[in-house]
């Protein structure tokens, strides 16, 4: 497995042979509107050219249609055609975007000798899941990979755990910027990816959505402070720069 973190949730994934983007984010620094007053976003710029990241790219997943995992730049610059997985329910708006091969994730699928699996996600606890709407994570499967759950716009709450605990993954991909909305955390902090990494002690964990958005509350440098404070190796825990790309084989 290749693994090359775009910026923000952003993901090309080189798995089984084929090439999959998750959550595009392709918008230019400074140019959508800021969520907390601190900066426009997203804050960086991206680390390579759209036509360098649509590359060779055959499959799509879109885990929710907020701006910062399909924003408009996505919706012109991806083409049309490519199949594209999502989430029950927002296959009715990427359809009206274009899209011709949108499928829904309700539970399990298989494409290409990859399966795909929907898991639990939720963005936040408490009265901010109803502002922020229903997201899904998802674990991908293949031969000769290693195996990944990728956690997705989620806190570190049971259905995460349990979803840890009974598919074991390899791989383990977590959102970990401590996005806040109106001080409630959205995404994991440092203390939540630090949990994961103690519910998976045979895992990789790679933590992502990280120094993009000017509602995280949690840099690189924080997170890892906060997992060498644990004894949490750093072969444990990867923390991507943009545009790094991390290479796992099947244990």
């Amino acid at each position: 497995m290749k693994l090359q973190l775009i910026r923000n949730a952003t993901l090309k994934l080189e798995y089984a042979g084929r090439i999959v983007l998750i959550d595009p984010y392709l918008a230019p620094k400074h140019s959508l509107p800021s969520f907390t007053g601190r900066s426009p976003n997203p804050m960086v710029e991206l680390p390579l050219g759209t036509e360098d990241i649509l590359e060779g790219v055959e499959l799509v997943i879109v885990s929710h249609l907020h701006d910062d995992h399909f924003d408009s730049v996505a919706i012109q610059r991806v083409p049309k055609h490519l199949p594209l997985f999502c989430q029950p329910g927002d296959e009715v708006t990427i359809r009206k975007a274009g899209f011709t091969n949108v499928t829904p994730l309700t539970e399990s699928a298989v494409w290409e000798g990859l399966t795909l699996t929907r898991r639990e996600g939720s963005h936040g606890l408490g009265p901010v899941v109803e502002l922020m709407g229903s997201v899904m994570g998802f674990s991908l499967e293949a031969a000769d990979e290693p195996s990944i759950y990728w956690a997705g716009d989620t806190v570190f709450y049971p259905p995460v755990e349990n979803t840890i605990r009974k598919a074991k993954p390899d791989i383990i991909i977590t959102h970990s910027c401590g996005a806040r909305w109106d001080g409630d955390l959205i995404v994991m902090d440092a203390a939540e990816t630090v949990a994961v990494c103690d519910a998976a002690p045979d895992a990789i964990i790679i933590a992502t959505h990280m120094e993009a958005l000017d509602h995280a509350t949690i840099s690189r440098q924080d997170l890892r402070q906060a997992a060498d404070e644990k004894g949490i190796a750093a072969s444990r825990l990867l923390i991507p720069a943009d545009g790094e790309t991390v290479v796992v084989g099947k244990s």
